[in-house]
């Protein structure tokens, strides 16, 4: 089943699609190359028929969700980050959008 879509938009790009096992982790990376040095890097996910809600926001390292069991990361010079879910379930199936601010 589908656990991540996801589209570019402006500043990010993301793969347009990605798909698991239940259970099985799963990476969804976003580039944004042309990040500022001020801009912090939020992670939203709009589950079917819902509106967006937001998942998490870092500006360096590595950030615990425990709220979605996962992880965001952020590479050394700030040009990409992922998202990992460690235990995916049905439930998780969305829409995940990366952004700048």
């Amino acid at each position: 089943f589908s656990v991540a879509v996801a589209v570019a938009r402006g500043q990010v790009l993301q793969e347009p699609f990605a798909q698991t096992l239940e259970g099985t982790g799963i990476n969804i990376s976003c580039s944004h190359p042309k990040i500022q040095t001020n801009d912090w890097i939020h992670w939203y996910r709009q589950l079917p028929g819902r509106g967006p809600e937001f998942v998490g926001s870092a500006n360096k390292g590595f950030k615990e969700l425990p709220d979605i069991l996962g992880q965001l990361s952020i590479s050394a010079d700030r040009h990409s980050s992922a998202l990992w879910l460690r235990r995916p379930r049905r439930g998780d199936a969305a829409v995940y959008y990366c952004a700048l601010g």
